[in-house]
């Protein structure tokens, strides 16, 4: 068993800062939450608590191979980042570029159904119902412009 350590790794597609300990570097990795990477880790037999710096090639291929499908390997399905996917009706989890991709589409086929969501995303404001009188309002004019105080000394001396 080599214990030489790593400073920098490679876990599915995502550089890991091997100081952290292991369950916080699995879930550098995108779509992986600090608790699913502890319920990762549980199923791999690997401590969560080791450094990820000092996991051996092994046990990391084990790490992605259960990060991959982690249903499949008994993870509750109440982790899962995809539940009952509007295709397949099935309960997925999707990481990386998968996640991405995923959620692209979903976005493209909301705008293409003209639904209210579509609406609000294809035109940049804010879809979850969120205020937006006040914030997100970067780029437009931005309510009324204060005027320079010595300005206005220097006009009421004028007149």
């Amino acid at each position: 068993m080599s214990e030489e350590f790593r400073h920098i790794m490679r876990i599915v597609d995502a550089n890991v800062d091997g100081t952290l300990k292991a369950s916080y570097a699995v879930s550098k990795i995108r779509g992986i939450s600090v608790r699913l990477a502890h319920a990762i880790l549980r199923k791999a037999d690997i401590d969560p608590e080791k450094r990820a710096g000092f996991l051996t090639e092994a046990e990391i291929d084990k790490i992605e191979e259960i990060a991959k499908d982690p249903l499949k390997y008994g993870v509750p399905s109440w982790l899962a980042n995809r539940r009952k996917d509007a295709e397949t009706g099935k309960n997925m989890h999707l990481i990386s570029a998968d996640l991405i991709l995923k959620s692209k589409r979903d976005i493209q086929e909301m705008k293409d159904t003209k639904s209210w969501r579509g609406y609000r995303h294809a035109y940049g404001l804010k879809v979850r119902g969120q205020r937006t009188k006040t914030t997100g309002r970067a780029g437009k004019a931005l309510g009324v412009k204060k005027t320079d105080v010595r300005a206005k000394a220097a006009a009421a001396k004028s007149e």
